[in-house]
């Protein structure tokens, strides 16, 4: 089974992931769209970590930490970034994370790379965009119908009008949808790079507030 979903709060995604796994539904993988498979129902912990590896090795050695501590990798890609783990061993501990703090890195670490992504495709429109050759995109953009580009289509009348325009319309469509298309985009990887960080400043100030109100009782 295939489901489409679209968390940027990694505590939500695994709630959802449990949930399913109690319904029998293990999930097998995940790109684009979630993948189970079903089975027995399951109610191990699912936890989620961000992290991207550049080396095969560094990455083995990550799936290695995690199984030795009882947890196995069910889901995940070594330059993907987001890595799903189910407990494995009832000795284990709850969580993969030590703490609070390290538990928000994970935010951060998703926030850097929606940042990075959104800083190269702003350097890249920019480029576009100073291209005189392509301002006629960012007209057929604000003005859709001159992405028809038949010599006097808005003329025609009838059937020629309906040839000419059934015709011309995938281009058109390609023409204007093609420039749209890159700043929904740009604006996609905007929105989960402040996201991911408000949700990692959100966890780091609730940190703080729990180490304080432990210093506090401690004296």
């Amino acid at each position: 089974m295939k489901k489409i979903r679209l968390y940027l709060d990694f505590e939500k995604e695994e709630k959802w992931l449990q949930l399913m796994a109690k319904q029998g539904w293990q999930l097998q993988s995940v790109c684009f769209t979630y993948t189970f498979k079903k089975s027995l129902p399951d109610s191990k912990p699912i936890r989620m970590d961000f992290h991207i590896f550049n080396s095969t090795s560094r990455y083995q050695d990550y799936l290695s930490l995690f199984e030795d501590s009882g947890w196995k990798h069910i889901a995940g890609y070594k330059s993907v970034g987001t890595h799903y783990f189910q407990r494995t061993r009832p000795d284990a501990s709850e969580d993969i994370f030590s703490d609070a703090a390290s538990k928000a890195g994970r935010y951060k670490r998703a926030s850097e790379m929606w940042m990075s992504m959104f800083a190269c495709y702003t350097a890249l429109l920019g480029s576009f965009a100073a291209n005189s050759s392509n301002l006629n995109l960012w007209n057929y953009m604000m003005h859709p119908k001159s992405a028809f580009l038949t010599p006097g289509i808005w003329e025609m009348h009838g059937s020629a009008f309906r040839i000419a325009f059934f015709f011309e319309s995938p281009f058109a469509i390609f023409r204007v949808f093609s420039i749209t298309f890159f700043l929904l985009l740009l604006v996609f990887y905007g929105v989960c790079a402040v996201t991911y960080l408000h949700h990692y400043r959100k966890s780091m100030k609730n940190w703080d507030r729990l180490q304080n109100s432990g210093s506090l009782s401690s004296k």
